[in-house]
């Protein structure tokens, strides 16, 4: 059960987020794609003291790009322009009630954001699921991917060696029974290793609201369909071919992976150890560099920020 002051705070959120106020204004474009006419929200920051440089931040799978907003906040005042989008199926965007979710397919959206604000070329951050889908951008957009930066992304690993395929439906039904409760235990063990911080509050309100919603069904089916994407289309055996100088952050306490339910004690111990993961990664990607940021988990832009921060404007200040 919620306690009283949790059930204060959780309200019903719309399945667009319409009910939630982004940090600054949010446009959309039309994404024509798979039959079908989409609605694909973004933020474009633009300092005013621009200094020809740009950088488009990806969202992780659980999140949406509302929790860019304190590194919004330091990259214009350092003069970059900053694009955020909202992926299809997440926070502002379209949840189609079918849709084949490829990382090919969210890249060729992403580059449409793009192409309808004139930015030809950009450094391209991704976080967690974002990471997957900024390799994937820069595998398939070189000329416009000018650096690349992966926080803590997922698919440092392929986990179909590790976990038993489970299909759509099993992901969906274990959506269906998400609550807070349910939310807050993973991301409290996966991403900050017990330690809470009420800052964190916000990111959980956000999806157990969905929850509340008559339409919880779509975005559950929208949430599995993207599962099953990450799981089995791994981008780990192409890190070779990265052209784009690259900046790994990444911190080091971080445990998160895929399926780790399904798997025995033994097996979970060996997935998702970023403290290895990020070495190994590093060595795979050409023109890469690693900053660790200890004691750290899965949002060092959340949890270190100064520590994240620091290194990433150095980067792409080169």
């Amino acid at each position: 059960m919620l306690c009283k002051a949790q059930e204060d705070q959780l309200q019903l959120i719309d399945l667009q987020l319409a009910n939630y106020e982004y940090p600054y204004e949010v446009a959309t474009i039309q994404i024509e794609a798979q039959n079908q006419t989409l609605e694909m929200a973004f933020m474009d920051v633009k300092p005013k003291n621009y200094n020809g440089k740009n950088i488009m931040l990806l969202h992780g799978k659980n999140f949406n790009g509302a929790y860019w907003q304190t590194a919004i906040a330091a990259l214009t005042a350092e003069g970059f322009r900053v694009i955020i989008p909202d992926q299809i199926g997440f926070g502002k965007s379209s949840k189609p009630d079918h849709f084949h979710y490829t990382f090919q397919q969210l890249a060729i959206n992403t580059k449409a954001v793009l192409d309808s604000i004139g930015v030809e070329k950009t450094a391209v951050l991704g976080h967690s699921m974002g990471g997957m889908l900024a390799t994937r951008f820069a595998l398939m957009f070189p000329e416009t991917t000018e650096k690349l930066i992966l926080e803590n992304p997922i698919g440092l690993e392929d986990w179909k060696l590790k976990v038993p395929y489970k299909p759509v439906t099993w992901w969906y039904e274990n959506e269906l029974k998400k609550d807070y409760e349910s939310i807050k235990k993973y991301q409290l063990e996966s991403y900050y290793d017990g330690n809470w911080d009420p800052a964190y509050d916000e990111w959980v309100n956000l999806l157990a609201g969905w929850t509340l919603n008559s339409d919880y069904e779509t975005i559950a089916w929208n949430a599995a369909l993207t599962y099953d994407m990450i799981f089995t289309q791994p981008v780990v055996y192409e890190f070779k071919n990265i052209q784009s100088p690259t900046l790994l952050i990444i911190g080091t306490r971080d445990r998160t992976a895929l399926g780790k339910p399904l798997v025995s004690e033994e097996v979970r111990a060996t997935m998702g150890l970023y403290d290895q993961l990020g070495k190994a990664t590093q060595e795979k990607i050409p023109n890469s560099e690693l900053v660790e940021i200890p004691n750290t988990g899965h949002l060092p832009h959340i949890e270190r920020f100064e520590k994240f921060i620091a290194p990433l404007v150095s980067f792409l200040s080169k």
